[in-house]
């Protein structure tokens, strides 16, 4: 038998319950994902995909995160949670990233900026 070929996972392939779980364990010592849920050390994230980085009222963004004009989507947040300083110099997210794509797949398939 051959190698097994490496297998690269898409935004669109992830498991919600997994997402679900990593996101309690990762995510919410800084997030809140409710509506009208309060920030904390980093923004509350309801509501954050299809809206520009950088525009929840009340948080105090960086300039790197305010002027990086990126719109949130699946494949940004996809690429930005592999490695969140590299994706947005001058960002203040002190989380380093999933390295695994399963990983950041499974967060987006959990809906990030749906209501948790």
């Amino acid at each position: 038998m051959g190698k097994k070929a490496s297998q690269t996972c898409a935004p669109g392939d992830g498991d919600a319950d997994s997402g679900a779980k990593l996101f309690k364990a990762k995510c919410a010592t800084c997030h809140t994902c409710n509506e009208g849920g309060p920030n904390k050390q980093g923004p509350n994230l309801f509501g954050v995909m299809g809206r520009q980085s950088g525009q929840v009222d009340g948080f105090k963004y960086t300039a790197a995160n305010k002027g990086s004009g990126i719109m949130w989507a699946e494949q940004t947040m996809f690429d930005y949670l592999a490695n969140p300083k590299k994706y947005i110099k001058g960002t203040n997210m002190a989380f380093p990233g999933f390295k695994a794509e399963k990983d950041r797949a499974d967060v987006i398939a959990r809906g990030i900026g749906a209501a948790c």
